[in-house]
């Protein structure tokens, strides 16, 4: 299961949403989880999806969250999205409903009580495509 070494990619991309630089943070954050090189490689990969094709995903969220549009979204919602989308379109050997599912699950986590089923809703639309 890759659910730690999701919740620290959601959390490095949260962090850059406020500060662009990355300081040291994933480094120490892959030490305190104790994430293991396949983890590590599974992170390294959905950052440099996410720093790679970043405007692209905030367009799909953008075109999806119609009630919201991406700039009024949550920071965390929005990081989750952000994970999420890069899994499904640039890491075709995980599967997509996985993809949704843990978003989710980190969404009734780290962010408001409406927002795993808001990031659900958004991540299933995306995924009919």
């Amino acid at each position: 299961m890759r659910t730690k070494a999701r919740e620290v990619v959601f959390q490095i991309v949260f962090a850059s949403r406020f500060d662009g630089a990355d300081n040291g943070l994933k480094q120490a954050l892959y030490k305190k989880e104790k994430l293991t090189a396949d983890d590590i490689q599974y992170a390294e990969k959905v950052i440099a999806a996410i720093k790679e094709n970043g405007e692209e995903l905030s367009e799909i969220i953008d075109k999806r969250s119609v009630a919201f549009p991406e700039s009024r979204l949550f920071p965390s919602d929005k990081s989750i999205l952000l994970v999420a989308l890069a899994e499904i379109k640039y890491l075709p050997d995980i599967p997509q409903a996985v993809s949704v599912n843990e978003a989710a699950n980190i969404a009734s986590k780290y962010s408001s009580p409406k927002s795993a089923s808001f990031v659900s809703g958004i991540l299933s639309e995306v995924k009919k495509d």
